[in-house]
């Protein structure tokens, strides 16, 4: 019963309510206080005006919600009749049971008069503190609203079931004990209320004033009112209309706006909307019965959780107590061979000091005795000891030779304590996943004999273990640069079976492959080692997908590497930049965070019939300037992509990878071009001069003129196939083949002085008039 206490009290006063009626939105409110919140609207807005313009459907009329600013739960805590020149903007205020409510706007009625007696100014208007919805009265006022009759019921029966003293209704803040009830007003008074709201005198003396015991007693014996109808005061509900959904009198019926209205009888409305609610509140009860089981889990879970929050603090501490026992009784055993050391240099000191201290008091006596004998006069007697007295001289000071004064034992402790791998473990100490919601997946298999490799492409294909039962979601493709350097992610998708172009000829890869769903990624494969071929003409097209004209034969290096056709690799000059370009569609995909448990992945990988294409494109070289083989002068930026020199002499730059086969086609753009300086672009030899123009030996092949300029664009075409070397600048070849009878191994070169920038462009494909021309050739 406490809960339903605020059901029942108004949201204007926080009271419970007094007469309630019941507003069109099936809110209620206390009668006074509906009179208290009402506001008067323009002329322009009455219901007379709106029949008379042919809008009004109804008696009671709701606002446009556009004409007002009503009050919101995201607004500033003031609602206005903004669109009203009678009504000024005022802040709403709280009611005691904390709803916002707009003020009066008009003086409340005298207190000699009944709120349903008392005039109601004209175009009035009501605002629901509840839903907000406003709408205008008609000239029945606040009559016609019917009265809640049920409500009052209801409260009267909880206040009788209440068994604690009777309370004033009308203080305003600490209700005091009732002392008297006027059976007039119908309202229980306490002595400083009694006197303020209620003197004796006026028409208020002729009131009976009873003790509240009394009242309550002559409240519950009272006769319960009657509900009448609103438009016929004097005629009580017969009938339900359907369509208009309340009570209605035989008058409404017959004379009334309810004449064409389906109607029912009241009695059988009555049992079955009795019917309807109790079967709607057979279903809110039972999820009422469900949220109290659920707060009953919820607080058993508080309960749980602060044990097991307890029990795994303590397992915490344990377990870092029993750390940092370990890492005393390691700390202790260093520091016990530390003092081993320590006694054993002091020993071996003490003892050299202790032999060094004796041989030096056996020197000092000797030395003294000679110097003793020095002094004697006799000649003969001298002569019989002085032989004797230099060897013993000299064997001491052999004694004393390379070595004896030299420290044995260095000061300095020839201990040194390799911490970082601990501090490294205590950093990444962390919780586990403790219960995944799926184990990862197993590493995949290398499938050997699908695996090959033709001109400078790598096909490799993989599966699951048979016996595997943990799908994956994707895989992800890692190769190294042909260099054996760092692997790179060069697919990432759900295919089986990835070709990968663009590769280096005569160059060597490792290749791996690892799984991976939401839970995490698996172990790596095998690791396959790749190599590429060495004399076929990269011009050939590869045979369509995924059967390969070129099989290598294969055959097993150790338990953790596979090998398809291993050759030396050209040493150090294999290069490979997983990058993707405008002429080539590339496989490289980047997925960040594998590692972590628990990921969810996101594939970004290129479709079955991207790869497709892939194998149609023809071979491309991706490299950079190469710092190792440039002179000390050049200036690398941009990824070694970008160059430039310090000082005014020309200078030679090489390019990363060297080219003895097939076509090749790059571009270099000039970044800056000051005072008309003399680059040079062109191919070299390895053992190119490095400290003069390009071109001023036998071993570089160089255009140095011809409309170059800052923004300029030369292209260098190098056919090993026809054994020549074309140039272009902005688009347009510069004359014939500049070179022929192009043979051996050639390097990308640049000559340039500090006067010039410029920067490479790599993996472009033969220009279209090129290849047409080739192909009809």
């Amino acid at each position: 019963m406490e809960e339903m206490e605020e059901e029942l009290k108004c949201p204007v006063c926080g009271s419970f309510y007094r007469e309630p009626i019941i507003l069109p939105c099936s809110h209620n409110l206390c009668q006074a206080c509906a009179r208290n919140i009402l506001v008067q609207t323009p002329e322009s807005e009455s219901p007379q005006s709106r029949r008379a313009s042919g809008s009004g459907v109804s008696d009671y009329d709701y606002l446009d919600l556009d004409k007002m600013s009503l009050y919101s739960e995201a607004d500033s805590g003031y609602g206005s009749y903004g669109g009203f020149a009678s009504a000024p903007t005022t802040p709403c205020q709280k009611s005691p049971n904390g709803v916002r409510v707009f003020p009066p706007a008009m003086p409340p009625p005298a207190a000699h008069l009944s709120p349903a007696l008392a005039p109601v100014p004209r175009n009035s208007c009501i605002t629901c503190p509840q839903c907000h919805r406003s709408l205008i009265l008609d000239d029945r006022g606040l009559r016609g609203f019917p009265k809640n009759r049920v409500l009052e019921g209801v409260i009267d029966r909880y206040q009788q079931s209440k068994a604690a003293a009777l309370k004033c209704q009308l203080c305003e803040k600490a209700p005091k004990e009732a002392t008297v009830m006027c059976e007039q007003c119908d309202v229980f008074y306490c002595d400083p209320c009694r006197l303020r709201c209620h003197p004796p005198r006026g028409p208020l003396a002729k009131h009976r004033l009873v003790p509240p015991a009394q009242g309550r007693v002559s409240r519950r014996l009272s006769p319960r009112k009657v509900s009448t109808c609103t438009d016929h005061e004097l005629e009580n509900h017969s009938m339900y209309c359907v369509q208009c959904k309340m009570p209605v009198c035989y008058q409404c019926l017959e004379e009334g706006k309810h004449s064409s209205h389906e109607v029912k009888a009241l009695g059988a409305m009555w049992k079955l909307h009795k019917s309807q609610l109790s079967q709607a509140l057979n279903g809110l009860s039972d999820r009422a019965k469900e949220a109290k089981e659920f707060l009953v889990q919820l607080r058993n879970m508080v309960q749980q959780i602060q044990e097991n929050s307890v029990e795994f603090e303590a397992c915490l501490v344990a377990q870092c107590d029993a750390l940092i026992d370990a890492l005393n009784r390691r700390k202790a055993q260093l520091l016990a061979r530390v003092n081993k050391e320590h006694e054993h240099k002091l020993k071996v000191v003490r003892d050299q000091i202790s032999h060094c201290t004796v041989k030096l008091r056996q020197t000092t006596g000797l030395m003294e005795y000679c110097l003793e004998v020095i002094k004697e006069n006799d000649p003969s007697g001298f002569l019989q000891i002085s032989d004797a007295l230099i060897r013993r001289v000299h064997l001491t000071e052999d004694q004393w030779g390379k070595g004896t004064l030299t420290p044995r034992m260095t000061t300095d402790f020839d201990l040194s304590l390799d911490n970082s791998p601990l501090l490294q473990s205590i950093h990444q100490l962390d919780f586990v996943q403790m219960k995944a919601s799926s184990p990862v997946p197993a590493a995949p298999i290398l499938q050997l004999e699908e695996c090959c490799t033709h001109n400078n492409s790598a096909t490799l294909s993989w599966k699951q273990p048979p016996l595997s039962t943990v799908p994956a979601e994707g895989y992800i493709l890692e190769l190294d640069d042909g260099s054996g350097g760092q692997f790179r992610e060069v697919y990432v998708g759900k295919e089986t079976m990835c070709t990968v172009d663009g590769l280096h000829f005569n160059s060597t890869y490792n290749a791996r492959v690892k799984a991976f769903n939401k839970t995490g990624v698996s172990q790596y494969s095998k690791t396959l080692v790749l190599q590429t071929s060495e004399d076929t003409d990269s011009e050939e097209q590869t045979p369509p997908f995924p059967v390969p004209s070129e099989r290598l034969p294969l055959r097993r290096m150790s338990p953790f590497s596979s090998t398809l056709n291993l050759q030396p690799s050209f040493p150090g000059r294999s290069y490979f930049d997983f990058r993707s370009s405008p002429h080539q569609l590339s496989l490289h995909s980047s997925l960040q965070s594998l590692n972590a448990p628990g990921c969810n992945f996101e594939p970004q990988s290129a479709p079955y019939s991207q790869l497709v294409d892939i194998k149609k494109l023809l071979a491309v070289a991706w490299f950079a300037f190469d710092p190792g083989s440039a002179h000390s002068d050049i200036i690398f930026s941009n990824d070694n992509l970008t160059v430039t020199c310090s000082s005014y002499d020309d200078r030679v730059v090489l390019g990363k990878t060297g080219f003895s086969k097939g076509v090749h086609y790059w571009e270099i753009t000039v970044d800056r071009y000051d005072n008309h300086p003399d680059p040079a672009f062109g191919v070299a030899r390895m053992d190119v001069m490095k400290d003069v123009m390009l071109g001023k030996d036998d071993k570089a092949w160089a255009i140095t003129e011809g409309g170059i300029g800052k923004g300029a664009t030369i292209g260098v075409l190098l056919d090993l196939n026809r054994k020549t070397l074309t140039f272009f600048v902005n688009d347009e070849q510069q004359g014939p083949i500049a070179f022929e009878n192009m043979e051996g191994l050639f390097f990308p070169a640049v000559s340039l002085n500090r006067n010039v920038q410029v920067t490479l462009h790599t993996g472009l494909p033969v220009p279209d008039f090129y290849s047409s021309r080739s192909s009809i050739a």
